[in-house]
């Protein structure tokens, strides 16, 4: 397969204020983008055909209907390439079938308004681009009406919009969109474009095809482990064999290999082909400085480190407190307490991490699967000393992404070794580099602490979280206070009525690279939130549905999402014999999930999950067949990890190898998934992440349920050979 695209201008920085322009390379078609200053207008004119596709631009309009529309998100399964086109089709009113979709090249009209970059994560795609994509359709529209009003001779309210064309009412007097848009391109833009209001919606709601599917299915699709361009070089890289460690010297070039590029912390191992580079860096001998801090990275010292920083007297931060908790606990007749661990996971992307670059004196050129394309841009810009005008990032699909690949570290390294040789260069890392320096999702311990009154109710609720901090090495200014509120979030603001409540924080530096895996701390708090409301409506002697309602008060949107789950699953009727069901509510990400979990005892791989049934309201699904594809895609994610995930380490290195340690779900292991979605009005919710964290606490309360024992560590079965997790039984 092969992969190549022609060079292109990057934009100057643009404005907000969006204008159609004549796009040459579209066949007399228009390109409403951002108006930029007169130098990256030039720029333009100086680049000539082809030049269009780097503009800073939202759309290109052809000669031949097709509505091409760019995308600064990237495509790594979730479907941004169609629920973020859909948006824009619905105002431009076209028939969907003419709509194509490519990623957007580096430029700032592309930022995603969360991150104000070009960054794919937290499920923000649809809810940081939805404003933005509805203006820019609107404002092509009107553009496109009043071209046909001018060139027809008839008032723009005798005109209507139908599939792609303006036509007089009442006739089929009218001119296509293709036939409009030289015209449109020289009308100034609306002030104020009318925004189709969403009872008349007719594209956004709909489950469309997949612009991204068919690619996919015949394989003409480019990953970016599918990348060949002119010229290049094969690199793998060799990293050091403990955290922290640094090269001593340069080694030698192992046979079979090219060149070997020292980088610090590991070497670039260059040959003609990459299973050559693979085989060369296998045999690579290199010298390592390794710190004496390396053997402080161990799973047993972690651990008995987290319970002491939970044992520990000193202040911790404070995340969250309502009421007064110290007089609630002071007053308590009866306290409860439960204490959850959770262990580090890897993000195990089934295309591992690759990145093909070519750096000459006056350019970089880079193509990979990145969730961060401006970061991508930025670490070429700091390795190779060259301007952002001479930096072109073409992004690739992704074969999963996680939170993974919004890192640099496998595009620095690319970047480094092409200018190293100064000649284009593909590297892709073995999976056991993978899965060895891997930017892991954070362990924690857990414990929370309920304050019960003399007839039962609740007086307070204590949770003091113990986990390493993402933020403190990437956005130090947000930790505030000693409080991560990555680490935090899903133990902060839970809907449930529960009293004087006070949430805890106690950072834990432990060595190990920590990043931002699929949910972040929701994956982690989920389940202690919703395992020990479950612990609590046994100790209270009700039941946990009906629980659940008690505590949700007049919460109308969680109720509605709680019942669905619970009536999908046939909560109220019992389950075939042998099987139980768990039940989990979480929000994250702007998004209202529950989940019931259907289990039976399985000797070989600890439980068997039947099925799952889950409700969830995102406020307004844009594509429902997308979204159902995620919650499944979650479900399967979170699964796998709630069952088997677990990274461990000794004297400053990773366990974990391979998938022969790291436990997947087998295809007949997949559960029955059935998903409801609810469109309660409110704000738009994310949809990639929120399907993950209800499922392991809807797993365990299901094994409680079932067998009277309630397993508080992840995973919940070790490797998969009979139980191996920790937690009472009582």
């Amino acid at each position: 397969m092969t992969h190549q695209m022609k060079k292109s201008t990057p934009a100057a920085a643009p404005t907000r204020r969006f204008i159609l322009s004549a796009a040459s390379a579209a066949g007399g078609g228009l390109l409403l983008g951002a108006i930029m200053p007169p130098s990256g207008r030039r720029a333009i004119a100086a680049a000539g055909d082809g030049a269009s596709n780097a503009v800073g631009a939202w759309l290109r309009i052809g000669a031949d209907e097709t509505v091409t529309i760019l995308i600064g998100a990237a495509e790594m399964g979730q479907g941004v390439l169609t629920g973020l086109p859909q948006i824009v089709a619905e105002e431009l009113k076209v028939n969907w079938a003419n709509v194509k979709a490519e990623h957007a090249p580096v430029a700032s009209v592309y930022n995603n308004p969360f991150f104000r970059s070009q960054t794919t994560g937290g499920s923000t795609s649809v809810r940081g681009y939805f404003n933005v994509l509805r203006l820019a359709g609107a404002s092509a529209r009107e553009m496109l009406i009043q071209a046909a009003s001018n060139a027809l001779g008839q008032p723009v309210g005798n005109l209507e919009v139908i599939n792609g064309a303006v036509r007089v009412k009442g006739t089929t007097i009218g001119l296509t969109y293709g036939q409009l848009a030289p015209a449109a391109a020289l009308l100034p833009v609306p002030a104020n474009p009318p925004l189709t209001p969403p009872d008349a919606f007719k594209l956004i709601g709909t489950s469309a095809p997949r612009t991204d599917l068919g690619g996919k299915v015949d394989g003409s699709a480019i990953f970016g482990i599918d990348v060949r361009i002119p010229g290049m070089v094969y690199a793998a890289i060799r990293h050091a064999p403990k955290f922290g460690a640094t090269l001593s010297g340069t080694p030698a070039v192992p046979s079979g290999a090219i060149a070997v590029v020292p980088m610090g912390d590991s070497v670039g191992v260059v040959a003609s082909n990459t299973w050559a580079a693979f085989q060369a860096a296998r045999q690579l001998q290199a010298n390592w400085i390794i710190p004496a801090s390396a053997s402080q990275i161990d799973s047993t010292i972690i651990s008995n480190n987290a319970k002491l920083a939970m044992a520990s007297t000193a202040n911790p931060g404070i995340a969250e407190q309502s009421g007064d908790p110290t007089t609630a606990f002071a007053n308590a007749t009866r306290i409860l307490e439960w204490t959850y661990d959770l262990p580090f996971l890897a993000h195990a992307c089934l295309e591992p991490l690759n990145c093909t670059a070519s750096v000459t004196p006056n350019s970089c050129e880079i193509w990979a699967p990145t969730q961060a394309i401006t970061g991508a841009a930025s670490v070429a810009a700091s390795v190779t000393g060259l301007q952002p005008s001479q930096i072109i990032v073409h992004t690739t699909f992704l074969g999963g992404g996680l939170g993974r690949k919004g890192e640099q570290d496998f595009v620095r390294q690319a970047v480094q070794i092409s200018k190293a040789l100064g000649r284009p260069v593909k590297l892709t890392w073995s999976r056991e580099e993978d899965f060895t320096n891997d930017f892991y999702r954070p362990m924690a311990l857990s414990r929370i602490r309920v304050a019960l009154g003399p007839n039962g109710q609740i007086l307070g609720w204590n949770n003091r979280l113990v986990s390493p901090s993402i933020m403190i090495s990437r956005f130090p200014a947000a930790v505030a206070n000693g409080v991560d509120t990555q680490a935090t979030e899903g133990a902060t603001d839970l809907p449930y009525l529960l009293g004087a409540r006070q949430i805890e924080y106690v950072q834990l530096p432990t060595g190990v690279p920590v990043g931002f895996w699929r949910s972040v701390g929701h994956s982690l708090n989920a389940f202690t939130t919703e395992s020990a409301i479950d612990e609590l409506a046994l100790a209270l002697g009700l039941e946990p549905l009906t629980f659940r309602r008690q505590l949700l008060g007049n919460d109308t949107r969680k109720l509605a999402v709680l019942n669905a789950a619970a009536s999908l699953a046939g909560w109220d009727s019992p389950p075939p014999a042998g099987r139980a069901r768990g039940i989990a509510l979480h929000s994250s990400f702007g998004t209202i999930v529950a989940q019931v979990a259907e289990i039976s005892i399985d000797n070989a791989a600890g439980v068997k999950v039947h099925r799952v049934s889950c409700a969830l309201d995102c406020g307004l699904a844009i594509n429902p067949d997308s979204v159902e594809a995620q919650i499944q895609s979650a479900i399967v994610h979170g699964l796998a990890s709630a069952l088997w995930g677990k990274v461990g380490f000794k004297a400053g290195a990773a366990d974990v190898r391979n998938y022969n340690a790291y436990r997947m779900l087998r295809l007949r292991e997949m559960p029955q998934v059935s998903v409801k979605i609810i469109n309660g009005g409110g704000p738009l919710g994310g949809i990639g992440e929120p399907g993950v964290p209800p499922i392991a606490p809807a797993i365990a309360n299901a094994y409680a349920a079932l067998t009277g024992k309630r397993l508080r560590s992840l995973p919940l079965f070790g490797t998969g050979t009979g139980r191996q997790g920790q937690g009472g039984d009582d």
